[in-house]
């Protein structure tokens, strides 16, 4: 076992842009099938495992704490569409879940359970994980996707992580995989009414979905036909089939832009038709309900507003739902009866159900000052019944059936957390942190009751703040390991993100990206002062384009934090913006800004990248964990970041632990990812003196 970091070789690489020369030293380390790209990597992760190895039995006792509190043999709620249950299966001692189904009687709205997640009578096995993973490093399901009918199942495999998936077509009444296999597809299907033509997507150099295919079942893959390219580099591409299972829609999306096809489900070699010709800055989506299509865009409605047009001639938009201020409307699902408005205000998701033929809308109430609630899958179009998803920091994943009319909510099923588990045992709250320009922050928290407010509890921070994600409460088996050692978890909501409306995340994107920065700086600071923690027992924790966040925390307010977990970290964010190749890039300049083209965005991006802007200082503990094979977030981003960070600083603690053969999301399997948590875990409670 090494003694010491490894040594990595130094070639500087000169580029300028504007004017501006600058040196990468490390760019070398972009060569991934470079021998020596390897042997650095494997190198480093043979240091992280010397250098934290004095942490084995701490991973090996919250490893077991997760996986004992999880119930490892358990049954999803099973979903009805058309005549059967669908449901999925995790079983002791199985990496992946099971997908299957039973048949259902006519009549039946109460989902069948045998409450202990053995498999139900007259189970049909749909896909097994486990058995298309065997004697694999990485499995993940890409697309899974039945017939109207029920007869044909298309689902897609991924063995490497580089999210590149080969999509099969099997036929559910024999049994049998079909011949029928496209190598090269991306995530999204959608199949014709009869089941006869099946719709993908495929991604082009940059890994940007921009081709539509379609397939006829039982002809070779060569004979398919592009129903639709996008040729704007800026947009993608995605397809479905519409809840109503009456038409295909193709949805072409930028940052900022929205242009939707649609194709009758009854008519799969149709042109598709378009429903409004984009423009520039105005975002939309679809969603068929009887004899209109539901429009949900932000054509001077900054926050987002709902229209309709009819389905035989689309043209004006009539207002349905006005646009409100401060209550942003995010997605619209429709039923044969009902229309369900998803939607957030004051930091909090809910759900807004206006009936068929009415305006008057109510919306669902919950009890807790905290929460998170969402429509759960819903495949059935007639029906007077939606799942919901509902969950806080102290109460697990909740399923319910909300009867629209009544308003009944009927808990179907909590997710059991085995063990000594109360959730009486914890708190949660919402403090506000005062950034620099005045704008209130919120964080939400959660730590256990009788966790002293006196500056001495450790605590852990995570962050986000990019692309109007938000990261709303939610409850986590494997945080209770943190919590029961005394350790506070909090979130913050910083600009960038969705929780406060489109405006919060327009002022925390391009030109004005570091308020998300100054936020996450704010809210560990406010912790501080409302007595929660104290500077030196704060870890921060984030991952890919919150990855960016703490490479950016960890140069601008290294005392604020002891440690810091970077995760697929976006930490050199201006040299791959500049490179138009790479994946994604042109997609991300309206997320960034143009930095190839203008000199002040290039200069901005410059002035917070963390990559070009490590010195000579005190950096906290840095953990930064990566994956190989990532196409969203390239492996070299923190092996770069660590290898400047060692030769700028090297008084500080860094390490890297690249997973060889993972993507974006890290290890496949439950276990593995258990296991990857336990070892995170494990070192911040080391950084915080708990382990």
């Amino acid at each position: 076992m090494p003694t010491t970091p490894p040594a990595v070789r130094q070639v500087p690489s000169e580029r300028t842009f504007h004017g501006d020369t600058v040196t990468d030293e490390f760019a070398w380390l972009a060569e991934k099938e470079n021998p020596d790209t390897i042997a650095y990597l494997e190198a480093e992760n043979a240091w992280t495992k010397r250098a934290t190895a004095h942490l084995e039995g701490v991973q090996n006792t919250i490893f077991e704490e997760i996986k004992r509190r999880t119930q490892e043999t358990d049954l999803s709620v099973p979903q009805r569409k058309g005549g059967y249950w669908y449901y999925t299966r995790t079983v002791e001692g199985k990496q992946y879940g099971i997908q299957c189904r039973v048949a259902a009687a006519p009549d039946d709205v109460t989902p069948p359970s045998t409450g202990d997640g053995a498999p139900l009578p007259g189970e049909e096995v749909l896909l097994d994980g486990n058995e298309l993973a065997e004697g694999k490093k990485f499995f993940a399901l890409g697309t899974f996707d039945i017939t109207p009918d029920g007869t044909r199942l298309a689902y897609s495999v991924d063995f490497d992580g580089d999210e590149r998936f080969t999509l099969k077509v099997k036929d559910l009444r024999t049994g049998e995989t079909l011949a029928d296999e496209v190598p090269g597809t991306f995530y999204g299907s959608a199949w014709s009414a009869d089941g006869s033509t099946l719709f993908y997507i495929t991604v082009d150099d940059a890994w940007r979905p921009h081709r539509v295919w379609r397939h006829t079942v039982g002809q070779p893959a060569a004979d398919d036909v592009v129903v639709y390219e996008e040729a704007d580099e800026r947009f993608w591409v995605g397809v479905e089939l519409t809840r109503s299972e009456k038409f295909i829609v193709i949805d072409a999306n930028s940052k900022i832009t929205s242009e939707v096809r649609v194709i009758a489900a009854d008519h799969p070699t149709a042109e598709p038709a378009v429903i409004r010709e984009r423009v520039q800055g105005v975002e939309y989506s679809v969603e068929h309900h009887g004899h209109r299509f539901l429009i949900l865009h932000n054509e001077n409605a900054e926050d987002f507003a709902v229209a309709s047009t009819s389905v035989d001639n689309p043209g004006e938009w009539v207002e349905l739902i006005p646009h409100t201020p401060g209550t942003r409307l995010e997605s619209v699902d429709a039923f044969q009866r009902h229309v369900v408005i998803s939607l957030r205000r004051d930091g909090l998701t809910g759900l807004r159900v206006m009936a068929d033929g009415s305006t008057g809308t109510y919306d669902m109430e919950f009890p807790e000052p905290l929460y998170s609630v969402g429509l759960a899958g819903n495949p059935e179009y007639d029906t007077n019944i939606v799942r919901i998803s509902y969950t806080s920091m102290v109460t697990p994943d909740s399923v319910y059936d909300v009867d629209l009319i009544t308003r009944a909510m009927v808990l179907r099923k909590r997710k059991p957390v085995l063990g000594d588990f109360d959730p009486d045992a914890y708190e949660q709250h919402r403090e506000w942190a005062l950034a620099d320009d005045g704008t209130k922050v919120p964080i939400s928290i959660v730590a256990r009751k009788g966790t002293p407010r006196n500056g001495t509890a450790p605590l852990l921070l995570y962050g986000y703040g990019s692309y109007e994600i938000s990261m709303d409460p939610y409850f986590s088996i494997a945080r209770l390991s943190l919590l029961d050692r005394g350790m506070v978890y909090a979130i913050a909501h910083v600009r960038g993100g969705g929780e406060m409306g489109r405006r919060w995340y327009e002022n925390g994107k391009m030109l004005a990206k570091k308020n998300t920065f100054t936020d996450f700086v704010a809210c560990a600071r406010a912790l501080v002062a409302s007595s929660w923690t104290s500077a030196d027992r704060i870890v921060a924790r984030g991952g890919s384009a919150g990855g960016l966040l703490m490479g950016a925390i960890a140069n601008l307010a290294p005392d604020a934090f002891a440690g810091i977990v970077a995760q697929v970290p976006f930490v050199d964010p201006l040299t791959s913006i500049l490179d138009p190749s790479l994946p994604l890039t042109v997609t991300e300049w309206e997320e960034w800004g143009n930095p190839l083209e203008n000199a002040d965005v290039y200069t901005y991006m410059k002035s917070y990248s963390p990559y070009e802007n490590v010195t000579k200082q005190a950096y906290p503990r840095i953990l930064a964990v990566t994956s190989l094979n990532d196409t969203r977030v390239l492996y070299h981003e923190p092996a770069k970041w660590i290898a400047r960070l060692r030769a700028t600083a090297p008084e500080g603690s860094y390490l890297l632990k690249t997973e060889m053969g993972a993507g974006h999301g890290g290890p496949s399997g439950r276990y593995d990812s258990w296991k990857e948590e336990a070892f995170v875990t494990a070192w911040i409670l080391d950084t915080v003196g708990l382990a």
